[in-house]
């Protein structure tokens, strides 16, 4: 158990994290009626895969703003 205070994109970065692997986990189930030479899925199922750049991109946000709220420059003005 951890005692340290939250950061200010630590949610984000979770929520990010969380986004990216469901959108990695859609795509391997879309590439795998490749391998297996089965009919692909409709092209609806293509765009969940690009939940893995979405979540990328939540996940650095919250990095952004983790580091931003705690700059030393901002700290020293508060």
């Amino acid at each position: 158990m951890s005692t340290t205070p939250s950061g200010a994109g630590d949610r984000l970065v979770q929520v990010g994290a969380i986004v990216f692997f469901v959108g990695a986990l859609a795509t391997l189930v879309t590439v795998a009626p490749l391998f297996l030479g089965t009919d692909p899925f409709p092209p609806v199922a293509y765009g969940v895969c690009m939940l893995m750049g979405v979540g990328f991109l939540i996940a650095g946000v919250g990095v952004v703003r983790s580091v931003w709220v705690n700059s030393p420059k901002r700290a020293a003005n508060s």
